[in-house]
């Protein structure tokens, strides 16, 4: 656990469609700061110069158009090819911790903060965090989440991506808490009573 001069910081994460999003702007409205890695992450690939000259070093030129990311040639290079995508997860990954850094810096009066990615363990950062939640939901809620808030994606693509991600039962073994988000039992609630918790302890 951190001191009491310093904010706790709060890891959540989970699988495509689990709802970590939503349980994020939940805190967020509860006055809680959230630092959305993923987001940050593409914007450092497109306003931190040192990243993206390593990113055209390693992916080409090709890999930026008229001054911007190009995602989908990019997504083509690595989707199919773990060596690539972890290759650019190790240029990316750097560059987003100490952005986080200069984040929680800048947010040091609250009592705690979270930080929300869907790679918080595969990359180590959970780590570096006092608390990780996942966020969980059966992958057949999840589907049906993900083929309704992305109509472009079929059905098989959706499992395609729930396959490479790390299964549920191995986040679970990093994550102190887990939020049931299957549609069943009251996300809110379960949101409000860590909300308390994590005051709570701060204001000792």
């Amino acid at each position: 656990m951190p001191n009491q001069n310093k904010p706790l910081l709060i890891g959540v994460t989970g699988g495509i469609g689990s709802g970590k999003s939503t349980v994020c702007h939940v805190f967020n409205c509860l006055g809680v700061p959230v630092y959305d890695a993923d987001s940050r992450a593409r914007w450092l690939m497109n306003n931190n110069d040192d990243l993206i000259l390593k990113i055209k070093s390693e992916f080409g030129e090709a890999s930026y158009q008229n001054g911007f990311l190009d995602r989908a040639y990019l997504a083509q290079i690595v989707f199919s090819n773990p060596e690539k995508l972890t290759k650019l997860n190790s240029l990316t990954h750097p560059a987003v911790a100490i952005d986080f850094e200069d984040w929680v810096s800048k947010h040091s009066a609250t009592p705690y903060l979270i930080k929300e990615a869907a790679l918080l363990i595969e990359s180590g950062a959970y780590q570096q965090l006092d608390e990780l939640i996942l966020v969980s939901a059966p992958a057949e809620v999840r589907i049906k989440r993900v083929l309704k808030r992305d109509p472009q994606r079929s059905e098989i693509q959706i499992k395609e991506i729930i396959e490479k991600q790390l299964p549920e039962s191995e986040m679970a073994k990093h994550a102190k808490k887990v939020l049931n988000n299957n549609g069943l039992e009251s996300i809110l609630s379960q949101i409000l009573n860590l909300h308390l918790v994590f005051s709570k302890y701060q204001a000792t």
